[in-house]
């Protein structure tokens, strides 16, 4: 079964930092890239693609404007994982974060607030 885990979402405050994890199993992590979307509250037809990582290309990487300078996509530490380091926070940033691969196939998200 293919299966995308995200976790490490919570409350922070406006200039803290979050790390986001992607788990994943059920497919070739290797051959597929992975992406951060995010949908903001009262947006629920918008998801704004936040950052995507090529699994076999570290160094081809996206990352959205809005997040640029601040936000960190990376492998993580074991195996078929996928990092989403996030520093300097905002209230803008607050959101239900997702990972989803080349596929489409997303997880359920975690939640990220970011309190003024």
């Amino acid at each position: 079964e293919v299966q995308l885990v995200e976790s490490g979402g919570g409350l922070v405050q406006a200039g803290g930092s979050l790390r986001l994890s992607c788990a994943a199993s059920g497919f070739s992590f290797e051959a597929h890239a992975i992406g951060w979307f995010r949908q903001a509250p009262g947006k629920e037809r918008e998801r704004e693609a936040v950052s995507v990582i090529s699994s076999s290309d570290d160094a081809n990487t996206y990352y959205a404007r809005s997040v640029k300078g601040r936000f960190t996509i990376s492998s993580g530490n074991a195996k078929n994982t996928n990092d989403l380091q996030m520093n300097s926070l905002k209230p803008e940033d607050t959101a239900v974060y997702y990972c989803r691969n080349s596929a489409g196939t997303r997880g359920q998200g975690t939640q990220v607030t970011v309190s003024s």
